[in-house]
């Protein structure tokens, strides 16, 4: 396996056509780590000997806040910080009994970014997301901090994750205005079986601003390791998430999702591959933005599947196939 690399977005930085995002890193269930700390840095040696430079991460990932950042941090301790792309993000209730520890206010963003580093034991970010949007706090006054955040070094590009498509318009549009720093990067959930993003898609298009999606296998409903019942929902193998998280089948089980899958595997018998190594290579591929999907691999195994999705190489018709089925437009 030989690692692509690629710009990410219109900035002038090059990232793995793979990201690993780590929101499992310290997630407690029943009081177990669903990663701990020693599988964290097994999960983070496998990325990295697969080529693997663009990490993401956020504040409030783990049990407690911060765990994620602080056992990225451990594991970067050993290595040059400059070999790698570190995403984190800014949002949720990070001190719960500060009504000023949440949201995207200067103060909350401010006190915030200093954690974040401390964690992470760097004095920059590669890229900072806002996590969400904020109603209560106007996005100028988001901007202005953000973008002051880039002037002093501490933050070199800036991310958003999950908005609608206006949201991201009004504060792009707003930094042009005030000559602040804008977002070069989003973060949506989109995968090969959702269209509902495709308004937002076209804007990061137009503004040629990177996407890295989050749940690109459709939270393993892509990855083939399901059988449809006669209801048509999913059944899975013990421990996985049809069976364990309520919201499953309705986020990503439909009869379009069928189809969209049947379209991933036929293209997956054709040259040899996963149907979750062509359903990302299929994102890689997107043709209109730069898109570097997140993988949530919970396994070295796992890990070493979602790579091997860099050595897939999908013709134009088998790329057409799945947005075919995507769109519904099969023939």
């Amino acid at each position: 396996m030989r690692m692509e690399y690629r710009q990410l977005g219109a900035t002038g930085t090059r990232v793995s056509s793979i990201c690993y995002g780590t929101w499992r890193f310290g997630m407690q269930s029943s009081g177990e780590y669903e990663t701990d700390r020693e599988e964290a840095h097994e999960l983070l040696d496998a990325f990295e000997a697969g080529g693997g430079n663009f990490i993401d991460t956020a504040n409030v990932y783990g049990d407690p806040n911060g765990t994620s950042e602080e056992w990225i941090g451990d594991w970067l301790s050993e290595r040059d910080r400059e070999d790698y792309v570190l995403a984190s993000k800014v949002y949720f209730p990070f001190d719960g009994e500060n009504p000023n520890g949440r949201g995207l206010s200067r103060t909350h963003i401010r006190n915030q970014i200093e954690g974040t580093l401390d964690r992470l034991g760097t004095d920059y970010l590669d890229l900072y997301y806002i996590h969400r949007w904020d109603e209560n706090t106007p996005i100028e006054e988001t901007m202005q901090t953000l973008s002051g955040l880039v002037d002093e070094g501490k933050v070199n590009y800036l991310g958003a994750s999950t908005m609608a498509a206006w949201q991201l318009t009004k504060a792009l549009w707003k930094s042009d205005v005030n000559d602040y720093a804008r977002f070069d990067v989003t973060q949506p959930m989109f995968h090969a079986a959702q269209t509902e993003v495709d308004d937002y898609l076209d804007v990061c298009a137009d503004q040629d601003i990177a996407v890295c999606p989050y749940s690109p296998l459709a939270g393993g409903f892509l990855t083939g390791k399901y059988e449809r019942d006669d209801d048509g929902s999913a059944v899975g193998p013990d421990g996985s998430r049809a069976n364990l998280v309520d919201y499953f089948q309705d986020a990503y089980v439909s009869d379009h999702g069928w189809e969209v899958l049947s379209a991933i595997e036929s293209v997956a018998d054709e040259v040899d591959a996963s149907a979750a190594q062509v359903a990302l290579r299929w994102l890689v591929d997107q043709r209109e933005f730069a898109c570097i999907p997140i993988v949530g691999a919970r396994t070295v195994e796992q890990m070493e599947e979602n790579l091997g999705a860099v050595d897939v190489t999908l013709s134009e018709e088998q790329y057409d196939r799945i947005a075919d089925a995507r769109t519904g437009d099969e023939a």
